[in-house]
């Protein structure tokens, strides 16, 4: 039995393959949606690919509501790791796990588009099973806070105890904020102010 694709399908299929090769030759790469296992690998495979074709700067533009850590945790140390200057763009909102991707950047190439919001806060667990297991999860909980608190505090220059204290509940931030907060570097309007 073959597989036939309609038309559509296949102008679907041809038109995802120009954008990739049209975001590759730019040496850009996007994060849209919820972070998850697949965006991560996604993202790190692209990160691997730009930087194993030269060390010129790559930029990725990210708006998500966040996710999982871990999964943010990837693409976090990926862009720490690799050689050439990764440029973080915020586009919409950048949130959660979203922030500490947005974070790897070195925070003259963290820029954000004028309505982008920001939100930093602690994890949260689905708790399930023996008490004994619950206990654990709600152990990690406690030590993954105390790391992406440290991160953030690392990251924009803000002392611990405050990023603890802002973290306890939802704090969103508006572009301007987030440049006080030391979040973002600047704020741009056209992609010729990526520099």
């Amino acid at each position: 039995m073959t597989n036939v694709l309609s038309g559509s399908e296949q102008s679907s299929k041809s038109s995802a393959k120009f954008l990739e090769e049209k975001l590759f030759k730019s040496r850009a790469v996007t994060i849209f949606g919820e972070i998850n296992d697949t965006i991560a690998r996604t993202t790190t495979e692209r990160l691997l690919a730009l930087a194993g074709e030269s060390d010129e700067p790559i930029t990725l533009y990210i708006s998500s509501p966040g996710g999982h850590v871990e999964s943010g945790d990837v693409v976090y140390d990926i862009i720490k790791f690799i050689k050439p200057v990764v440029r973080v763009v915020g586009t919409g909102w950048v949130a959660s796990a979203a922030t500490n991707i947005y974070l790897a950047a070195k925070k003259e190439h963290r820029f954000a588009l004028p309505n982008t919001r920001f939100l930093v806060h602690q994890p949260s667990g689905g708790s399930r099973g023996r008490a004994s297991d619950i206990k654990i999860q709600a152990e990690q909980i406690v030590k993954m806070r105390e790391r992406i608190n440290r991160l953030i505090a690392d990251e924009t220059g803000q002392p611990y105890e405050r990023v603890a204290k802002d973290t306890d509940r939802d704090y969103w931030m508006t572009v301007e904020e987030a440049i006080d907060y030391g979040i973002v570097g600047k704020c741009i309007r056209q992609f010729n102010e990526l520099g």
